[in-house]
């Protein structure tokens, strides 16, 4: 019955009460070590999220996701919707590389990079303390009833999270299509964009009511990074986990009392003072063990350190261990498994590496005019008529552009004009006539390769399909 009772937590989350209601939840705040290590990553995670598209380099934004163009920046470097199999392998190359942190040390990315947990405990909840108080006074303030001094903390309150949920929209906004025109729409104001403005006001709506209601509910209910973790986590995985064969002893955990011998009693060294339960911002109780709702966010650790320094007990019953270490007393070690994460990281890494310096910086696409079939004219000439589109991924305009036929001797005639140029970061598209003298040619599909050239030099070749009447010999 007792051990039932002390499973009992694995029922139900820590934010639904007996009622299935949510309980609210109102953490201690955090100190420590660890925790002054979190705020320096936190913000110049911050300053690197806001900052990223207003960076350039080459003349591109440094991080851009224009979903609605299918235009994307990473790292500087362009992605057309013609590369999104660079795109893609960038994704997974991420995907696995979290994956390679979560077997080695378990939910580190939602603790100290997750952009959630960084603006929830590092923005919204640090104003929360300045406003509404620490855990008990934010408990009392929510018990008492409506007065002017609630209402007072309520509403300010509520203006700031909404104020800074607005910048937070701009910066989205920023990455959805890009900084140049953002400002562009603010230099002309909202009411010259009003669709934008619909989008501005919905995205502070979202961010809004994640940071001010939904909370900790993103990480435990919403985020399935939680749920990925139960596969990926094994017995060597270093975690935030609580040493139980230290801490409960022959005889369990038992409360502080001065000059008393717990050793001797068979007690061990948690004193069962709650404080890593308070300090929680998902509301859980680490002395259970690993649970989907621990972010390892390493509050705890701190709250269990600055308690056994008060007691005159060694630090460490709550710390960065694998259940190995504390049962096994195994250190750390370099897995079969984890080997394996790296190996296809390095050779996805190095496949990604190998396309960007092999990409063209001119895309060339030259196709037949469907539904046209091919023109004789004098002299035994054979005409096709083709559309072209040339994508320039570059920051430079590329200009006297001009094709020539590489694998047969034939013209190539623009319908518009001559030569021309192709805009940075743009595309130009036209129409274009092939002739070629029907004895250089193979057969009734010949195929042909097409040089596309900047003056006199080759900076793309691309083919096409080039019909003509059937020889019968």
């Amino acid at each position: 019955m007792a051990e039932q009772e002390k499973e009992n937590f694995r029922d139900s989350i820590g934010t639904i009460n007996e009622e299935g209601k949510r309980a609210w939840v109102f953490p201690k705040k955090p100190s420590g070590r660890l925790y002054k290590y979190r705020k320096l990553v936190s913000y110049l995670l911050l300053a690197f999220l806001i900052l990223s598209p207003f960076i350039k380099v080459n003349g591109n934004q440094f991080l851009m996701f224009n979903v609605l163009e299918r235009r994307f920046n990473i790292f500087g470097f362009p992605f057309w919707p013609q590369d999104f199999h660079l795109f893609v392998i960038s994704m997974i190359i991420g995907v696995i590389f979290i994956a390679l942190f979560t077997v080695a040390f378990g939910r580190i990315f939602c603790g100290w990079i997750c952009p959630q947990t960084i603006f929830m405990e590092m923005v919204f909840r640090r104003i929360e303390f300045w406003i509404d108080g620490d855990r008990n006074a934010q408990m009392k303030l929510d018990r008492q009833p409506w007065n002017s001094a609630k209402i007072r903390k309520r509403v300010t309150k509520w203006i700031v999270f909404f104020i800074i949920s607005f910048i937070i929209a701009n910066v989205f906004l920023a990455y959805l299509i890009g900084s140049d025109r953002l400002i562009q729409y603010i230099t002309d104001g909202p009411m010259s964009h009003i669709s934008t403005l619909v989008a501005l006001l919905v995205f502070t709506a979202v961010f809004y009511f994640v940071f001010a209601w939904f909370r900790e509910q993103v990480c435990i209910i919403a985020c399935p990074y939680g749920r990925m973790q139960g596969v990926l986590l094994d017995n060597k995985s270093i975690i935030v986990a609580y040493d139980h064969v230290r801490g409960e002893g022959e005889n369990g955990r038992k409360k502080f009392r001065k000059n008393e011998d717990r050793e001797a009693l068979g007690h061990g060294d948690c004193i069962d003072c709650k404080q890593c339960v308070y300090v929680c911002p998902t509301n859980i109780d680490i002395r259970n063990g690993t649970q989907l709702e621990c972010v390892n966010c390493t509050a705890c650790i701190d709250e269990c350190d600055a308690i056994m320094e008060k007691v005159n007990l060694p630090k460490g019953l709550i710390r960065y261990a694998s259940e190995d270490e504390i049962t096994k007393k195994e250190k750390f070690k370099f897995t079969p498994r984890l080997k394996g994460y790296s190996a296809v990281l390095v050779i996805l890494t190095g496949v990604l590496i190998g396309m960007l310096f092999l990409r063209n910086d001119l895309e060339a696409n030259i196709l037949r005019l469907p539904g046209q079939l091919y023109e004789r004219k004098e002299g035994n000439i054979i005409s096709n008529v083709y559309t072209f589109k040339l994508i320039n991924k570059t920051t430079k305009e590329i200009a006297d552009v001009n094709f020539k036929l590489i694998s047969h001797e034939g013209t190539i005639e623009l319908v518009t004009h001559e030569n021309f140029a192709v805009p940075a970061q743009d595309l130009a598209e036209g129409t274009l006539f092939i002739e070629i003298n029907n004895s250089a040619l193979n057969g009734d599909k010949d195929k042909l390769k097409i040089g596309v050239y900047s003056g006199d030099k080759l900076i793309e070749s691309t083919t096409a399909r080039f019909l003509a009447p059937r020889n019968y010999n």
